[in-house]
């Protein structure tokens, strides 16, 4: 098929007029062209009162070699994903994935598709009986250290908008995406420019995945923690489970989320080479989601149904030498709380497919590095992110409620008093507080300054009722784990993967790693032995 790009159309046509774009671009007939397949769509915004949509689109057509001559810059559509070809060697024991984020739970479908019974382990529970005990946290504040927001399957991303959007440029990426269809997410993910799932339909997803892998030889072991390696001559022979159970294997992917802090303890106490990761501390703002909206495409569609609710993502370089910047922004969402560990608060944020909530919320991040970790110990980055959580969580008044400051309030560094026009989604509920206070001097000299450089960008962005809840701490790992050009630590059999290992940074990301892990060990083996 043939990729055809730039093809425009006003915010009131539909799709189906898109063939006869396509071949008065080309300067072909309609009727040329056999079949088509959106590729991507994109919204054009820049002009407020002349919204666009803009396609790319593949093509089938017998004019195919006519048209590549005609047109240099026409290129023909990306090739399917193919699994490298299987290697020689029997493998002896059945390969671990631990950790069914996004990650593991890629790692372990490839393996499964490719024939070789990967066992997944999970700390915490499948997503049916982690959803109850995160809703009791939020709705009751009855928390659980094996099954929250950070513990369980499908990770962390499960409870969050769904975004799919990424970075990295990468075959598997469309893969990723297939899979996710396949198992019940919305088709319209496959060519949208910012795709995501929401939270609601994500967790069917996850379940999904999870018995395609079981159905093609897989086992999970949910409740389930890695607790031990047991190494010998730098290879790994087994590893220990819930502190007692030997489980045979010489292949482990370790999948473990930035969150599993236990691990990444026990990791470095049995020599796993780990080194400091440069990563980012902030809060959570919410706005209306109708400033947004207005803000981003003018008054006239701020509320066209074919639009939904509008995004951002803001980038401010401040004269301290820090960068700020929004993070996993969800639109007409909720923040959420994230805590995995007692004592201690920890906001991110959710949305559903629908993005139907009142208002919009985004992490507002400040980069911090080993310089500010005060220490040179391999996990003092992590060390730092408990201080936060825990001045959170003292600042909530000793329980689960979140501290919360007016912006208007936070840029004249005192206690907020009363709430504005933008309520607090934040359960199980929160406390009026003065955030900036409790931060270092360059993080609230940073959010000051960007917060103003952004409302100059965004109308609204700068509002004295906007609300910050904090504080964000897991936006990514403060660690990473090196590993070779096979994807193995310093301990052979050991593979890092994803965004605890350092090697991610969103589902998509995270999920690719996954695969190509995956697929370095297929290539060395040609199944496993019964």
């Amino acid at each position: 098929m043939i990729r055809v790009q730039d093809i425009k159309l006003s915010i009131d046509e539909k799709q189906d007029v898109l063939p006869n774009k396509v071949a008065k671009k080309l300067k072909i007939k309609p009727s040329d062209i056999m079949s088509y397949t959106i590729f991507k769509e994109a919204i054009d915004a820049r002009k407020k009162d002349e919204i666009k949509f803009v396609y790319t689109v593949d093509i089938e057509t017998p004019k195919e070699a006519f048209l590549l001559e005609r047109y240099p810059n026409l290129k023909k559509s990306d090739a399917k994903y193919e699994c490298p070809p299987k290697g020689e060697e029997m493998m002896k024991y059945r390969p671990v994935v631990v950790g069914s984020g996004p990650c593991g739970l890629f790692a372990a479908l490839i393996l499964a598709q490719q024939g070789f019974k990967p066992i997944v382990v999970e700390r915490g529970k499948c997503v049916e009986e982690r959803v109850k005990d995160v809703e009791a946290f939020w709705k009751e504040g009855t928390f659980d250290t094996k099954s929250n927001v950070q513990f369980g399957e499908g990770g962390a991303g499960t409870f969050s908008d769904g975004k799919l959007t990424t970075q990295i440029k990468n075959k598997r990426c469309h893969k990723v995406l297939e899979e996710m269809v396949l198992a019940g997410a919305p088709e319209e993910i496959l060519y949208k420019n910012k795709p995501h799932v929401g939270t609601d339909i994500l967790r069917g997803v996850v379940r999904n995945i999870r018995n395609e892998i079981i159905a093609l030889g897989g086992t999970f072991r949910f409740e389930t923690q890695l607790t031990d390696l047991e190494i010998e001559n730098g290879q790994l022979k087994a590893i220990i489970l819930n502190e007692g159970e030997r489980l045979e294997t010489e292949h482990c992917i370790l999948a473990i989320g930035h969150s599993a802090r236990d691990t990444f303890e026990m990791l470095h106490k049995r020599d796993l080479r780990m080194e400091q990761k440069p990563f980012s501390i902030g809060m959570r703002v919410e706005h209306l989601q109708t400033w947004i909206n207005e803000a981003q495409f003018g008054e006239k569609f701020a509320n066209h149904p074919r639009l939904g609710a509008a995004e951002y993502k803001l980038v401010h370089h401040c004269e301290n030498g820090r960068t700020v910047y929004s993070f996993c922004m969800c639109p007409g969402g909720y923040v959420i709380a994230s805590a995995s560990e007692e004592g201690r608060i920890v906001t991110n944020g959710m949305s559903e497919h629908a993005r139907d909530g009142v208002n919009a919320n985004s992490a507002i991040l400040v980069n911090v590095g080993p310089e500010d970790f005060g220490g040179e110990h391999p996990l003092a980055g992590m060390y730092l992110q408990r201080q936060f959580e825990e001045s959170a969580f003292k600042l909530g008044g000793g329980s689960y409620k979140a501290p919360v400051q007016r912006l208007g309030d936070f840029l004249e560094n005192k206690t907020t008093t009363a709430l504005g026009v933008v309520k607090p989604t934040y359960t199980p509920g929160v406390t009026l507080s003065n955030m900036k206070a409790e931060m270092p001097s360059f993080m609230g000299e940073a959010i000051d300054e960007a917060m103003k450089a952004f409302g100059k960008k965004m109308k609204n962005f700068d509002h004295p009722d906007a609300l910050f809840t904090g504080f964000e701490t897991r936006s990514s790992s403060p660690i990473r784990l090196p590993r070779n050009e096979a994807y193995e630590s310093n301990v052979r059999g050991i593979y890092p993967a994803g965004e605890g290992a350092g090697y991610a940074g969103g589902i998509s990301s995270a999920a690719v790693d996954g695969i190509q892990i995956a697929e370095s060990i297929i290539q060395n083996y040609k199944g496993v032995r019964e």
